[in-house]
């Protein structure tokens, strides 16, 4: 997680809860283009597969509660 600049992690929270691309980016006043390139990013650098892996890992890391 430490790999993530504040923005990425900010998004990999609302990803990893579930909310959509067009929903980060109106919550965040940016483009869903941008929220796109965040989310390769973090995707990327967390080595995640899937949107199943970023849930499971922000689970792990106490990002997020069952």
């Amino acid at each position: 997680i430490s790999v993530l600049s504040p923005r990425e992690k900010e998004i990999f929270r609302l990803l990893a809860d579930g909310q959509s691309v067009k929903n980060i980016a109106q919550h965040l006043f940016i483009s869903p283009k941008t929220v796109e390139s965040h989310k390769y990013n973090v995707l990327t650098k967390l080595k995640a597969g899937s949107m199943g892996d970023l849930v499971k890992i922000a689970i792990r890391h106490g990002l997020l509660q069952l």
